[in-house]
């Protein structure tokens, strides 16, 4: 029973992982027909919407205690300035740049968390930490080399990396948000409501910034959405849920290496991205530094 758990612990984050990987190729796919970020990222939301709350309710049933609310504030909070802004930088930059390099940025979002914690915790960086650092930012010099010898602006390409990094420190600023309240209140709660609120607040913002017409865009758009939805945020959300249950956090966070990998196969096969050698050499350093912070011991 125990090696049947494990299987299937196993199956559900490499899963997950390709799941949350393949988001960057429908938003790709999804651009061919000229919709904006706004209103991509509002049916994303408005189709992920009702799963997040049937999540929230059902870990809120299961929950010793309700939410008070300062955790609501909480959520809030993380849903607002976490993912709906990690999410919507995120799709701004994946105008400007493959959907390649935008997944090794964002793999890039565990140096962040180390950088974040010893300016403002004071938790210390060792020697090796150091180098794993400098490994993964070497391995995204050369990710960027690779993409401004494309054709095509190399302005534009620093500003998606821009954009795309903002949505990584963003999601990071989340992350650690988060562990100050999941042990208390479960990672479930905290992570349907958040999306719940991140949700909410994206389809606000396309009442703000576009006019409803905006939302008559081809149904190749709202299939490409509901897919990003079903396939790439909520699937995963309890796919990576189910597998931490499982295997446990260390082991389910080592699968997100494949992210990279998944999303440069996918790029060049159904968007036509280019694969460079100088590519494949800085997916490889940055993925060899975050599994070298992984695995180092906690102090």
């Amino acid at each position: 029973m125990g090696q049947t758990s494990t299987g299937v612990g196993l199956l559900f984050a490499v899963a997950g992982a390709v799941g949350f990987s393949f988001k960057a190729i429908l938003v790709k796919l999804a651009y061919r027909y000229g919709v904006d970020a706004e209103t991509l990222l509002a049916l994303r939301m408005a189709f992920s919407l009702p799963f997040f709350l049937l999540l929230g309710v059902l870990g809120s049933r299961r929950a010793a205690s309700p939410l008070s609310r300062a955790d609501w504030v909480w959520m809030a909070g993380l849903g607002v300035f976490g993912y709906y802004l990690a999410s919507y930088l995120d799709f701004l930059g994946l105008a400007y740049i493959t959907a390649a390099l935008e997944r090794l940025i964002l793999f890039l979002y565990p140096t962040i968390v180390l950088v974040v914690s010893a300016l403002f915790l004071g938790k210390p960086i060792t020697r090796r930490m150091a180098g794993a650092l400098a490994l993964c930012y070497l391995g995204i010099g050369l990710a960027v080399g690779h993409d401004l010898t494309l054709a095509g602006e190399a302005g534009d390409v620093v500003l998606g990396c821009v954009l795309v990094f903002g949505s990584a420190v963003s999601y990071a600023l989340y992350l650690m948000g988060n562990g100050h309240v999941v042990g208390r209140l479960g990672s479930a709660r905290v992570t349907a409501y958040a999306s719940s609120f991140a949700c909410v607040f994206s389809l606000a913002q396309f009442g703000l910034m576009r006019p409803i017409e905006a939302l008559a865009q081809p149904w190749e758009v709202y299939g490409l959405s509901l897919a990003m939805a079903a396939f790439s945020t909520v699937g995963p959300v309890w796919l990576v849920s189910e597998a931490i249950r499982r295997l446990g956090a260390g082991p389910v966070s080592l699968t997100g290496t494949l992210g990279p990998v998944v999303t440069l196969f996918f790029g060049w096969l159904l968007l036509g991205e280019r694969i460079g050698l100088a590519q494949m050499a800085g997916m490889t350093m940055v993925i060899a530094g975050v599994v070298t912070m992984a695995r180092a011991p906690k102090r």
